[in-house]
């Protein structure tokens, strides 16, 4: 049985290995940007990251559908209240996975409503082994490469915000070299999505509020999670259980999640100097509105694909904006 469609395997898998080279081969002049990125871009980048999360958060509390149920509308707001209520009253340990807690107490509850379809979880086989490049081996077309190394330059663009952001929950400095190495290590991640037959690799920015909100700011943690996500993806019947949770109780947890990262922005932008600097204001006004409005807009729908790729992505172009407006107003300060 495929694993997704096969025009999918075309036009992902044949550029897998031109986009890692240029991945690897660019990181090291991209890295270059850390310089570009003072509080006033990494406050408005973060605090567009999180309000560009928000909807999808919304929309999963309805349960992405047109007109929600009260069910859905219910289950949402249990999941808030249960991870409040933890991270109101715990500390710790049991404060840290108040995510996980929300997600699997909201499951149950929706469970005993009747809203869990198990089916994803009998289907599943007991153990699976991926099959190296089940599709074939990879061929090269142009269109495609050039189309993926674009992605990739999108995908890099959104990954330094969110390193960015990492960086300043964990207060750990990050310099152009760690950059260099966090883009290289999504280029490999790429390559083994590619021959696993599965999907690319990124930073992703929901993670950003996981780590704000539960507080763990060490990589030792990942590791763990990172064998034990490999060992679940051995036993299908354990990955099931992912896809039962409701969209609702999902959303709900991606609420206070998002929120995080839009509150940690703001607090960056808290420590910008707007009171002798008016360009500032011009800096966060117009690249926070920009990337919030233009986010999965239908504004350039009329204009070439790749086109559409870079500007409807609110986070590339909050970034993009904040660091030309930047160089431009503030190029006396620097």
């Amino acid at each position: 049985m495929q694993l997704f469609p096969s025009f999918l395997y075309r036009i992902w898998n044949s550029p897998v290995p031109s986009t890692v080279i240029y991945v690897v081969l660019v990181s090291g002049i991209f890295s270059k940007v850390a310089n570009l990125f003072p509080s006033i871009v990494t406050g408005s980048v973060i605090t567009t990251i999180g309000l560009t999360l928000i909807p999808v958060a919304i929309g999963n509390m309805g349960n992405n559908v047109p007109e929600p149920t009260g069910q859905s509308l219910l289950l949402a707001a249990i999941t808030v209240l249960i991870i409040l209520l933890i991270n109101i009253f715990t500390k710790g340990f049991i404060k840290s996975i108040s995510i996980l807690i929300g997600l699997v107490v909201g499951t149950a509850i929706a469970a005993s409503m009747g809203l869990v379809d198990f089916s994803p979880v009998t289907a599943a086989p007991l153990v699976h082994v991926p099959t190296p490049l089940y599709f074939g081996m990879p061929t090269f077309e142009i269109s495609s490469i050039v189309m993926m190394c674009i992605i990739a330059t999108v995908s890099m663009v959104e990954s330094t915000g969110v390193y960015l952001a990492l960086s300043d929950i964990t207060k750990d400095p990050i310099d152009s070299t760690r950059l260099r190495n966090g883009y290289r290590a999504e280029g490999l991640a790429v390559l083994l999505g590619g021959i696993f037959n599965t999907f690319p690799y990124t930073g992703f920015s929901q993670n950003v509020g996981l780590v704000k909100l539960s507080g763990i700011k060490t990589r030792l943690p990942i590791y763990y999670a990172a064998g034990f996500l490999v060992l679940l993806g051995l036993l299908p019947k354990f990955g099931a259980l992912a896809q039962i949770i409701p969209s609702p109780v999902l959303g709900g947890a991606m609420l206070v999640m998002f929120g995080f990262v839009s509150i940690q922005g703001m607090q960056i932008l808290a420590r910008v100097d707007f009171a002798n600097n008016e360009h500032n204001f011009l800096i966060a006004a117009v690249s926070i509105a920009a990337g919030v409005g233009l986010n999965n807009s239908n504004l350039f729908v009329s204009m070439p694909t790749a086109f559409q790729m870079f500007f409807s992505n609110g986070i590339v172009v909050a970034s993009l904006l904040a660091i030309v407006l930047n160089a431009v107003l503030n190029h006396k300060k620097k």
